[in-house]
């Protein structure tokens, strides 16, 4: 198992290997030529052009009264019908009815992660659904392109403003973008001209147990350099991938060795210690659960690397079938110019580990924290174990007190919130994370590393001003 670094430099490009494990897969969108301008003037509501341009489009052949697809569905989209046939009715699919999802419900960011009607029609998101809800059926239209991505982005805008049949709510240039999701292969990332790639070639993962690695890699810089973009892709599977750097309380000597894998179980089983040491002092860089992503941050926001750092590279996979699983992944970082950088970076990491979750009960943990300076919030993204069943992010304190931001039902898949413009938070200002746990274990759970035990970190990123 290699692990490889390439750094395109005005010098040139160097490489440097050591070991490594890491996986997941890879979805794309397939960029279209943008097409004139809509505008509202035909229509009276955002909801009047959902069903004018997309449900009378793609879905009322299926989807009218008296067909066979409308009649298994219990689900008719024509003109006069819709509206009330998805707000707050329970879909007739049973295992979404389990899940507790309505087909639509108008209470605004909680309703987007809690909509059958979303999980049919996101292609984007589409591995997570086969993989996770086989039951949920297929991904729509069936049988047809899947929606626009401006498409999509308009209903979401709809759906995260309540969902209302009437008054126009929604940006319709975004409508311009027609671009389809499509499914491709795993590809390796072409090597970014500004910045650097890291590269875990392929390796086995053993069936039905968990494995977690850590490695230190230097990344030879002489001069600071400054990110302002990732980008990841991984084969299918991995839980976690993410890059942390060391804080102040570790010297550079007491730095593990470059290029040592360190397990985090050892072969009985148990925890590792020597490789655990090192995590009290991790300062999370970037990092994802999706098995592709690209992340911009804002126009002139970038996050500094001191020069001569390195990264601890951290893998976490937990197989679950009887057989070895290849794992691979690529992971880009873009640098910015440091003239062009008017906003350092900084990242969030909110962490909560002493929490206490009681056999067989249903649980929600709350906790709250407060800053001690102003603070522009650009990113947010959860993470927690498969007991997690709802992590909501609150405002906490100030004008907006209160305030729903962030809320994930996916424990695999979290979002990556990207906040345009971001959540500005002033002195003694903060968040309140509220998580749902649902222990149906006949044994306590608390904060722990393996996917059998719990998290509760909020991730994201944000810079501060005086």
């Amino acid at each position: 198992m290699n692990i490889s670094l390439l750094y395109h430099k005005i010098s040139g490009t160097f490489t440097i290997s050591a070991a490594l494990l890491l996986f997941s897969c890879s979805d794309s969108l397939d960029q279209s030529d943008n097409q004139p301008s809509l505008t509202y003037d035909a229509y009276t509501s955002s909801y009047e052009l959902i069903q004018k341009e997309v449900w009378d489009v793609s879905c009322i052949s299926c989807h009218k009264t008296g067909s066979s697809f409308a009649t298994q569905s219990d689900l008719v989209l024509t003109e006069n019908a819709s509206y009330a046939q998805l707000i707050n009715r329970t879909p007739d699919n049973q295992a979404a009815k389990e899940d507790g999802l309505l087909l639509l419900g108008n209470d605004g960011l909680p309703s987007l992660y809690n909509s059958f009607l979303w999980e049919k029609i996101n292609a984007p998101n589409q591995e997570h659904f086969y993989s996770d809800h086989p039951q949920y059926g297929s991904i729509m239209p069936l049988g047809g392109d899947p929606l626009t991505n401006g498409q999509l982005e308009f209903i979401r805008q709809w759906i995260l403003a309540g969902a209302p049949e009437d008054g126009l709510v929604a940006d319709i240039e975004v409508l311009q973008d027609t671009s389809r999701f499509t499914a491709l292969p795993f590809e390796p990332l072409e090597i970014p001209e500004n910045g650097f790639q890291i590269h875990v070639e392929p390796f086995e993962v053993q069936p039905n147990g968990d494995r977690e690695l850590f490695i230190y890699q230097e990344i030879n810089n002489p001069e600071p350099i400054y990110i302002n973009a990732f980008e990841i892709s991984m084969r299918s599977g991995s839980h976690h991938f993410i890059l942390y750097d060391f804080d102040d309380n570790l010297s550079a000597n007491q730095y593990p060795a470059e290029g040592k894998l360190r397990d985090v179980y050892l072969s009985n089983g148990e925890y590792n210690l020597e490789t655990l040491v090192y995590t009290q002092f991790h300062q999370f860089v970037v990092g994802t659960q999706w098995p592709k992503t690209r992340y911009d941050y804002p126009e002139g926001v970038a996050l500094k690397v001191p020069a001569n750092s390195g990264f601890d590279i951290n893998s976490h996979y937990a197989n679950r079938t009887s057989d070895v699983v290849t794992g691979e992944v690529y992971a880009n970082l873009y640098t910015l110019p440091a003239t062009e950088v008017v906003h350092e970076a900084q990242i969030l990491n909110l962490n909560h580990d002493s929490f206490f979750l009681p056999a067989g009960q249903v649980t929600t943990i709350e906790r709250t924290f407060k800053f001690n300076k102003k603070r522009q919030v650009f990113q947010l993204w959860s993470h927690a174990h498969e007991h997690m069943t709802e992590f909501k992010v609150y405002i906490a304190g100030g004008a907006r007190d209160g305030e729903l931001v962030y809320i994930s039902t996916d424990w695999e898949h979290p979002p990556i919130l990207r906040l345009d413009p971001p959540i500005s938070l002033d002195f003694a200002e903060g968040f309140k994370l509220e998580v749902t746990y649902d222990n149906w274990e006949d044994r306590p759970l608390t904060f722990g590393l393996r996917s059998s035990d719990e998290m509760m970190i909020l991730f994201g990123a944000y810079f501060e001003e005086e």
